[in-house]
């Protein structure tokens, strides 16, 4: 094994050691080591010879800023809250369209929604299940494997992507496969072990040891608002003590895990009890027994779990079994300073044990009991149709990932569920639609695959039950804004007996019904419940943007805006907000003039 610090030392070695026919198999998500990547792209850009096909997935980037408030809002900040993490060269050529001919990118699974514009992404896009894109990797014959490391005395940790790469080293070690590995060291990331995570040091090529390593890329909490608390609520109930856990990133992961905080330290009582919406008894009080993590990608929330004592129930020494890891830098930063007797529990292995059943079945069944794998969808169909992943036209918003592989288990497990959460409702070109439609335009999970979906209205369990009743049960979680006409359609199609009749404890499935539930409760159902790189200001600014952004779709909203922000009553901090964006405390142009409408109108909750 070399050791270097010139990283276009080492991408110079790639070409020689491949003759300039480089089939790159390069991690999703964290585990790319940039510094590396950036040097052999540039090589590659300098060289027509050079051959570079990239496999990989999940190309971090800042968000970019589309408009004037955006960049008002975001640039003072981005490295603090992103981190100063490098942009992949790549990614900047392929958004640029200048990347050569001789570099070809191939993706699974994308940022979402970062690269819905732009074509070459979306023809070059590979749809395959988490479980699958291994072997498609393979089929590629891939020649060289980088990755992002942490060093230890037993080698080097692939912590936060031991998702394929620990299957391609233990193929090349049976024999199956034949690549050169090179690897970046990162003094942030943490040093996990697991099953295949750490591998010996000879095993590597060449190490790059970079004279500036990077910051690791930092995932910015999102704010967690009442429709997300609700659902969390909801989901907490169908979990049980001494059972299986796997959740998403996002705000219904993060509001998961609260309410599940919430029932552990005996919070939640009164929250239920109050509860408008009919939703079953379910379960509740502390985690005794403790639950069992297994997930492809290991959260904040099940970490915030494991601290907190609900994640608990090992299996062979192990609480916590997960694939990779995007977060923030106080989440890495926790693995780093976690005492190595915690940490030895979250073990890192390969997708292929967390995803799926086959291979050691046995042992996984036993450690799976009363397994709850909750994942978010954009849509739902009438007939239980989930789409998770891409838009009307076909265009990717992110890609399947590791949702099917977990419905599909949950289906395989004796007492495992799969639960689908999304809102009931989104905000499309300034108009109000439902979640629950019809019919949706894609599917990622099929109807026969239906079990529970969870919206901030209730429950809908759909195991087991015809047509008709999936329908009805779908119907009385929607939003009463939408209810009559999906019920007429569903009549009209010959799906729903003309006799049927709403309920009336479904009649009220409307936003000011949750808000009347859980205002009360909003002490113990923060914005930002596992915490925030957002300022206080920053904290304000955030829901008067989302406002804005709702507002500024229609002429409507734009002289709700106006009649606001010249008659409305002040946000108590409303001049500090508008000095962090860059605006006087009255603003004359009609930006500024709308923004100081949309606090107004927050701070009333017009």
């Amino acid at each position: 094994m070399k050791r270097l610090k010139d990283p276009d030392a080492v991408a110079r070695q790639i070409v020689a050691e491949t003759g300039g026919d480089i089939r790159l198999a390069l991690p999703l998500g964290l585990g790319k080591p940039v510094t590396l990547v950036n040097a052999l792209v540039r090589l590659a850009c300098d060289d027509p010879a050079i051959k570079l096909a990239i496999f990989t997935a999940l190309t971090l980037e800042a968000p970019g800023s589309d408009n004037d408030m955006q960049a008002r809002f975001l640039d003072p900040a981005r490295d603090r809250l992103f981190g100063a993490y490098p942009k992949l060269l790549y990614a900047e050529l392929i958004r640029e369209g200048t990347l050569p001919d001789n570099i070809e990118v191939s993706e699974f699974f994308l940022l979402a929604g970062r690269w819905l514009g732009v074509d070459s992404v979306q023809q070059n896009f590979l749809s395959a299940n988490y479980t699958h894109a291994r072997d498609v990797l393979i089929s590629r014959r891939p020649n060289v494997l980088v990755q992002l490391v942490a060093e230890g005395e037993g080698g080097f940790s692939l912590s936060s992507n031991t998702d394929i790469s620990a299957d391609l080293f233990r193929f090349r070690r049976e024999g199956k496969l034949d690549f050169q590995a090179f690897a970046e060291t990162s003094r942030d990331m943490p040093f996990l072990t697991g099953p295949g995570a750490v591998v010996p040091k000879d095993e590597f090529h060449t190490v790059l040891d970079p004279e500036e390593p990077f910051e690791l890329f930092s995932a910015v909490k999102r704010p967690v608002n009442l429709t997300a608390h609700a659902i969390g609520l909801h989901v907490s109930r169908l979990v049980e003590d001494g059972g299986t856990l796997q959740i998403g990133i996002g705000a219904i992961g993060d509001s998961v895990a609260h309410a599940l905080l919430l029932r552990h330290h005996g919070k939640i009582g009164a929250i239920q009890t109050d509860c408008p919406f009919p939703v079953p008894q379910g379960h509740a009080g502390r985690f005794e027994t403790g639950l069992h993590g297994v997930t492809e990608m290991l959260v904040g929330g099940l970490l915030k779990l494991f601290q907190e004592g609900v994640v608990k129930r090992e299996f062979e020494g192990r609480a916590i079994y997960a694939g990779f890891f995007v977060e923030t830098r106080d989440f890495y930063r926790t693995l780093r300073e976690m005492p190595e007797s915690e940490r030895e529990k979250i073990a890192m292995v390969p997708v292929s044990f967390t995803n799926a059943l086959y291979g050691d079945e046995e042992k996984k069944r036993a450690a799976r009991v009363k397994a709850r794998f909750v994942n978010g969808a954009m849509k739902v169909s009438l007939l239980g149709d989930i789409m998770s992943d891409a838009i009307a036209d076909g265009r990717v918003v992110s890609g399947v990932g590791g949702q099917f592989n977990f419905v599909e288990q949950a289906m395989a497990l004796e007492d495992g569920r799969s639960i689908i959460t999304l809102p009931a409702t989104r905000r499309s070109g300034g108009e109000l639609k439902s979640n629950i439609a019809w019919e949706i335009e894609s599917t990622t999970v099929p109807r026969h695959l239906r079990d529970i979906v969870v919206t901030e209205y209730g429950i809908a369990d759909l195991w087991g039950k015809s047509d008709a009743q999936v329908i009805a049960a779908l119907i009385e979680v929607a939003d009463s804004r939408f209810q009559d006409g999906l019920i007429r359609r569903a009549k009209d199609a010959g799906k729903l007996p003309r006799s049927y009749i709403l309920p009336d404890r479904a009649r009220q499935n409307l936003p000011g019904t949750v808000s009347a539930w859980l205002t009360p409760y909003r002490d113990l159902l923060p914005t930002f419940p596992l915490g925030t790189d957002f300022d206080e200001i920053e904290r304000t600014l955030l829901p008067a943007l989302a406002r804005l952004q709702q507002e500024a779709s229609s002429f409507s909203g734009y002289l709700r805006l106006a009649a606001a922000a010249f008659t409305g009553k002040p946000h108590p901090k409303e001049k500090e907000a508008l000095e962090r964006m860059g605006f006087s405390e009255s603003p004359k142009n009609l930006s500024g003039i709308a923004l100081r409408g949309a606090l107004r109108l927050v701070a009333t909750k017009a």
